[in-house]
């Protein structure tokens, strides 16, 4: 299929310059969601609970959210809120944060609209494709999302991310956009695993062949930056980097680049009661992100942990 390049220019030039409403501005891949959009010129008001934000509310109360933000106008509304301050460990841990992508994104979605947005970006994340061992085929955004978990738990996790997506490419109004991260790691991120190398707090069982996706913080905030400007509506992206790492890998990686001592290789089964970080160290998941690369002009500067572990120690 040919395009039109004067019509792709003339799209691009309606998108640039945005006035964006960024939920969760004040988490860690908030900031540099933020830092993104504004190097590439669009104005942000952080949205969040915090004094630091732009606009002070909480996605959980509908009625104080929709008056916060009565009388604004944005073109997109970016949805990035989490309730995890560190790393979940037990699956309640993620309890706040599945209830954030259910009511907290329907919430936003009234909100968005009143303002009279016209995208709207939903964080997601691969394990939305479900738990477990996948097999060494990548997934790409045609392979089921959402399925239904095999627990209950599983279920309320999975449920969380198939509802935030389909509230956002459902809205009426709105173009839909979802983002489907690799697991974080980067300034910001990996710091908090750093005082539990040193002081070998942190077992990592051995992955036996096991690999999860991976990407970088800065490179998912341009990924955002990249749909809010060329994402097509009703479109999902996978966002990792092109090197699958198992969670001991990943971590062994960091313990070489900044010296640490390498984590306790305990058994798997030792880990059992953290039922969350359990479940993840016994999935295996390879992701093509070819599509994001093809159609919103992203690449990973970051195309491995080793490479961006070794740009953020060289940055400290």
């Amino acid at each position: 299929m040919t395009t039109n390049p004067s019509n792709n220019q003339s799209e691009r030039s309606d998108r640039s310059g945005q006035s964006i409403l960024l939920a969760g501005a004040s988490g860690v891949l908030g900031r540099h969601i933020t830092k993104a959009l504004t190097d590439a010129g669009h104005r942000v008001t952080g949205l969040g609970r915090g004094a630091g934000n732009g606009i002070s509310a909480d996605l959980m109360d509908r009625d104080g959210l929709l008056r916060a933000v009565d009388g604004h106008h944005f073109d997109t509304v970016v949805h990035a809120a989490t309730a995890l301050r560190k790393a979940p460990l037990r699956h309640r841990d993620m309890h706040a944060t599945n209830a954030l992508r259910t009511e907290g994104t329907a919430h936003l979605v009234e909100a968005a609209r009143a303002t009279g947005a016209r995208r709207f970006i939903a964080e997601s994340m691969v394990f939305g494709y479900g738990y477990g061992d996948f097999g060494p085929r990548p997934l790409t955004e045609d392979d089921p999302f959402g399925p239904r978990g095999t627990t209950p738990e599983l279920e309320r996790h999975i449920e969380g991310m198939r509802t935030k997506e389909q509230l956002a490419f459902a809205a009426p109004d709105l173009e839909g956009i979802a983002l489907r991260f690799g697991l974080f790691y980067g300034p910001g991120g990996t710091d908090a695993i750093l005082p539990m190398l040193r002081k070998r707090q942190l077992p990592a069982p051995d992955d036996h062949g096991r690999v999860l996706p991976w990407v970088e913080l800065t490179d998912a905030a341009r990924a955002v930056a990249a749909a809010v400007e060329h994402g097509r509506p009703g479109q999902a992206y996978n966002i990792t980097d092109r090197t699958p790492l198992g969670f001991r890998a990943h971590v062994l990686c960091v313990a070489r680049e900044f010296g640490l001592p390498k984590p306790l290789a305990l058994p798997l089964w030792t880990v059992r009661p953290m039922g969350y970080a359990h479940t993840m160290m016994t999935s295996s998941q390879r992701v093509s992100s070819a599509k994001a690369e093809q159609e919103l002009g992203w690449t990973p500067v970051y195309p491995s942990s080793q490479d961006g572990l070794a740009a953020l120690r060289a940055a400290r």
